[in-house]
């Protein structure tokens, strides 16, 4: 699991059908308290916005998230962060 803040959307014009109705997100990857340069793209099912600190998980429990058979996804949105207590 890893922290992340909303920069934008994606637009994809072709998706594997297990994503259809599915928004992806433009993230950029916080770490130790510090925005990295990595930026990646995330499915997201809690309405996220740009300027929202999230919550991702990665891997095979990304594509589990959307309750469909293997969904090819790297990387899932699934949580808020309400405050963050460092500087960034």
């Amino acid at each position: 699991m890893y922290t992340g803040k909303v920069e934008g959307t994606v637009v994809a014009t072709v998706k594997s059908p297990g994503l259809e109705g599915i928004p992806l997100l433009v993230v950029r990857v916080i770490e130790n308290g510090k925005e990295k340069g990595r930026i990646i793209a995330a499915d997201s099912t809690r309405q996220a916005g740009t300027g929202d600190f999230v919550y991702l998980i990665g891997s095979r429990e990304a594509g589990r998230m959307f309750r469909k058979p293997l969904v090819p996804a790297d990387a899932a949105i699934v949580g808020f962060i309400d405050d963050y207590n460092e500087e960034l």
